[in-house]
C-alpha cells in the first residue's frame, strides 16, 4: 500500500534522514522517505496496523506535526526566529561596545551570555529533547550528534575558557545562518507548491437543459461539461462542440496557444483563452493529467540520487568522528605542551564549528528539488532524482518513429484492392487498442467477429466466418503468401482473406514539426548519437525521417528484438530512449534512462519511463538534458566547494589562526553560498 503523509516543522536533512531511518525499522514498511523541503513522508507499507505504528512514530519525531492534506499550506513568517535574532543582537552589540572598551567586565560577560541564550535557545531545547531519545529502543547516539550540540559544546566551551564574545556570536551566527536556509529552502519550496494551481477547484456540467457546478472529483467518464473563457480545464475531455485557443504553458512550458476544435482531446491544467466550448469527460480526475503531474512531482523527492545517498550516509558516520577528533585535539596536545588546554580547546572549537556538514546535507538534496521543479516548469516531469543523474550521462538518444518523431495522427491515403479490402481492416482494427487503429475509426461497419493481435505484426480476427489477416508483409510471409514491398513513404497494412492477398492500405503520418529543431539541440547537449528503432521498412523509415539528423536507422523490429537494439547501443554509452510508453514497455526497461512522450493518460507509460513530455512537445527533451546536466553540475560544485572550504578552515584553525567568532561566520558562509548555488537551478534553462 501506498501513502503521501503531509507534515509541517521538519526542516532540518539530518532530521529527515533520521525519521526515514526510524521508519524503515518499523515491520511492515518496505520504503519511507521523509522529505524536508517537499514537507511530507512518501511511504509504502503492509497494513493498516504498520500504518497506525508509522502514523505514531512520524507525531512524535521531534516537533514534527501530521497535517490535512487538503488545508492550505501557510507561508512561514520565521517570526519566532527573527525575534529571538533580534533580541540576541539588542544585547550583543552593547556587550561587544563595554568589552572594547575595556569596562564593566561582568556587565558585557552578562550581556553576552543573555545574547547566547536569546539566539539559541532554540538549539539547547533540541539538544535537550534528543538526550532522552537516544536511549529510546537502545542506545542511538547519532540522535544526538548532530549541528545542533556542535553548536551548544562549541559556546558552552568558549564560555568556559573565557571567550565570551565567542560564545555568543557562536549562536547569533549560526541561528542568522539557520533562518537564511530556511527562508531559501522556503522560497524553493513554493515553486513546486505553486504546481497546486494546476488543479481547478470547480467544473460545470450539463444536464439536461441546465448545468450545475460540482467539485472535479464529482465528474464521471462520459459526463458533458461546460468549459467558458478564463476557467482551467478541470479534467482529461474531448471537444464535442465549439472551438478554442488553451494555453497549454503550466504543462508543456512553452507560451503559445493550442488551437482546438470538435474531437480533439484536451488535458487537464489547459486553461480556455478563447471561447465556450462544451467538452465529453474522457478520464475521472483522479486519472486526468493534473492528477499524474502532482503525484510524479509529490513522489519524486523519494527516489535519491546516489549522491544524495552518500551525503545522507556520510553525514550520519561524519559528526561522530568529528567529535571525537575534536575530543582528542582538546586533550592530547596540551600534555606536550605545557598543559596549555584553553589555548587547545579554542582550537578544538573552531575544529568542531568549522566541520559542521550543513552545507552538504542541505544544498545536495536542494538542488536535485530544485531541478525536479525547473524540468517541471517546462513540461518534463520527473520520477526521481536518480532520473537526472542517468539523463546527465546519456551519451546515445534513440527513438521509437510512430507517434514520437511523427505525430501519431493517423488518416487513410489510399486503398489498392477495393472497397472489401477497407472494410475487412475496419472491422479488423475496431478490436484493436494500437494507435494504428484511429484512421479507420470513420469506417462504418460492424467489429470482427473474433480478434487476435500478433505483436509488431498486426492482427488475425473472423470476419463473416473467413479468417482475415490485417497486418505487415513480415505477417504475410510468415502465412506463406508472397509480398512484395510497396514504394511509398507512407505505412502499408496488407489485407489477406481465407489465405488470399486481396490488396493493402496505405495509412499517411506525418513527421513532427518540431522534430529536426528537437534533435539537433540534443546533440547540442552532447548527445553523441541519434538512432531510431522501428518495425517499419529501411526504406520508408528513411524517406519519412528525411531531412532530421538520424545516425542510424534499425528497422522491421518486433516489440521483443528493440532491447536487443538498445544494449548494442550501449556500447557508444548510456542510452536515452523515448518511446510511447505502451508498446516500448521492454526497451524502455532495457534501457538506461526512458522518456515517455506525452503519455500522461497512460499507467504503462508512467510505470515505465524515469521522466514524461507532459505536452508531447520534443523540444523539451534536450531542455531536459541540459537541466539534468546543469542539476548534476552544482550538486558535484557544491560538493567540491564545501569540502575544500571547510578543510583549508580545519587547517587554519589548528593552528590559531582564525578565531571562534571567525569559523562559525566561515561555516554559515559556506552553508550559504552553496544554498545560493543550488536555487541557481530555478533560472531559465
Amino acid at each position: 500500500m501506498h501513502k503521501v503523509i503531509r507534515i509541517k516543522n521538519l526542516d532540518c536533512a539530518a532530521c529527515a534522514a533520521e525519521l526515514s531511518e526510524e521508519l524503515m525499522g518499523l515491520e511492515g514498511v518496505t520504503l519511507a522517505a521523509a522529505d524536508f523541503i517537499n514537507q511530507r513522508v512518501v511511504l509504502d507499507y503492509e497494513g493498516d496496523e504498520t500504518l497506525k505504528k508509522c502514523i505514531s512514530l512520524i507525531a512524535g519525531f521531534e516537533e514534527v506535526e501530521i497535517i490535512d492534506g487538503n488545508a492550505p499550506q501557510k507561508k512561514e513568517r520565521h517570526l519566532t526566529e527573527i525575534i529571538s535574532i533580534t533580541v540576541g543582537a539588542a544585547l550583543f552589540i552593547p556587550a561587544l561596545v563595554l568589552r572594547l572598551l575595556g569596562i564593566a567586565r561582568w556587565v558585557s560577560f552578562s550581556l553576552f551570555f543573555a545574547s547566547a541564550l536569546a539566539a539559541g535557545w532554540g538549539v539547547l531545547w533540541k539538544v535537550a529533547r534528543n538526550l532522552p531519545r537516544m536511549f529510546k529502543g537502545g542506545f542511538h547516539p547519532a540522535v544526538l550528534l548532530d549541528e545542533n550540540l556542535l553548536m551548544t559544546i562549541a559556546a558552552i566551551g568558549a564560555f568556559a575558557i573565557g571567550e565570551n564574545m565567542e560564545g555568543a556570536a557562536v549562536m547569533l551566527l549560526y541561528e542568522i545562518g539557520e533562518l537564511l536556509q530556511s527562508i531559501a529552502v522556503g522560497s524553493s519550496r513554493s515553486a513546486i507548491t505553486r504546481l497546486m494551481s494546476l488543479k481547478s477547484d470547480t467544473a460545470i456540467r450539463l444536464r439536461g437543459e441546465g448545468q450545475e457546478e460540482v467539485s472535479p472529483e464529482e465528474l464521471a467518464v462520459g459526463d458533458t461539461i461546460l468549459i467558458r473563457r478564463g476557467d482551467r480545464v478541470p479534467v482529461d475531455c474531448k471537444v464535442i462542440e465549439g472551438a478554442t485557443s488553451l494555453d497549454t504553458k503550466s504543462l508543456t512550458g512553452e507560451a503559445y496557444l493550442r488551437e482546438v476544435g470538435v474531437g480533439d482531446e484536451v488535458l487537464s491544467g489547459c486553461v480556455n483563452e478563447g471561447g465556450v466550448i462544451t467538452a465529453e469527460v474522457l478520464r475521472p480526475s483522479s486519472e486526468s493529467a493534473v492528477s499524474k503531474i502532482l503525484e510524479l512531482v509529490e513522489n519524486s523527492s523519494a527516489k535519491k540520487a546516489k549522491p544524495e545517498k552518500f551525503i545522507t550516509k556520510f553525514a550520519r558516520i561524519y559528526t561522530p568522528v568529528v567529535v571525537l577528533c575534536a575530543l582528542l585535539l582538546a586533550v592530547l596536545p596540551p600534555l606536550w605542551q605545557g598543559y596549555n588546554f584553553p589555548v587547545w580547546i579554542a582550537r578544538a572549537l573552531n575544529f568542531l564549528v568549522i566541520s559542521c556538514p550543513c552545507a552538504l546535507i542541505i544544498s545536495v538534496p536542494l538542488t536535485y528539488f530544485a531541478g525536479v521543479g525547473t524540468l517541471a516548469r517546462c513540461g518534463v516531469l520527473a520520477k526521481g532524482a536518480v532520473g537526472l543523474d542517468l539523463l546527465a550521462k546519456a551519451k546515445v538518444a534513440a527513438f521509437d518513429k510512430t507517434g514520437t518523431l511523427t505525430e501519431g495522427k493517423f488518416s487513410i491515403a489510399n486503398v489498392v484492392g477495393g472497397e472489401r479490402v477497407l472494410m475487412l481492416a475496419a472491422a479488423a482494427e475496431k478490436n484493436s487498442s494500437h494507435p494504428l487503429a484511429e484512421a479507420f475509426a470513420a469506417v462504418d461497419v460492424q467489429k470482427a467477429d473474433s480478434c487476435e493481435e500478433i505483436a509488431g505484426m498486426g492482427i488475425a480476427s473472423v470476419v463473416e466466418g473467413k479468417k482475415i489477416l490485417v497486418g505487415s508483409a513480415r505477417l504475410m510471409r510468415g502465412h506463406g503468401m508472397p509480398v512484395e514491398d510497396v514504394e511509398s513513404p507512407n505505412l502499408i497494412v496488407y489485407v489477406a482473406e481465407e489465405g488470399i492477398l486481396l490488396g493493402y492500405v496505405e495509412i499517411a503520418d506525418r513527421l513532427r514539426a518540431e522534430a529536426k529543431e528537437a534533435l539537433e539541440e540534443l546533440k547540442g547537449e552532447g548527445i553523441k548519437k541519434i538512432a531510431v528503432l522501428t518495425g517499419d521498412t529501411e526504406a520508408r523509415a528513411r524517406e519519412t525521417l528525411k531531412g532530421i539528423p538520424v545516425d542510424r536507422i534499425c528497422a522491421r523490429l518486433l516489440p521483443e528484438e528493440k532491447p536487443l537494439r538498445a544494449e548494442e547501443l550501449k556500447a557508444d554509452g548510456p542510452v536515452l530512449y523515448v518511446g510511447d510508453g505502451i508498446n516500448d514497455t521492454p526497451v524502455m526497461a532495457a534501457s538506461d534512462v526512458a522518456v515517455a512522450m506525452g503519455g500522461l493518460s497512460s499507467d504503462a507509460a508512467i510505470e515505465a519511463s524515469d521522466f514524461v513530455l507532459a505536452g508531447g512537445d520534443l523540444k523539451s527533451l534536450p531542455k531536459a538534458v541540459g537541466g539534468a546536466k546543469k542539476t548534476r553540475r552544482i550538486v558535484f560544485e557544491n560538493i567540491v566547494f564545501s569540502i575544500a572550504v571547510k578543510v583549508a578552515l580545519m587547517a587554519l584553525s589548528l593552528f590559531g589562526f582564525i578565531p571562534l567568532w571567525a569559523a562559525v561566520f566561515g561555516d554559515v558562509g559556506v552553508m550559504l553560498l552553496a544554498v545560493l548555488n543550488a536555487l541557481r537551478m530555478r533560472g531559465k534553462l
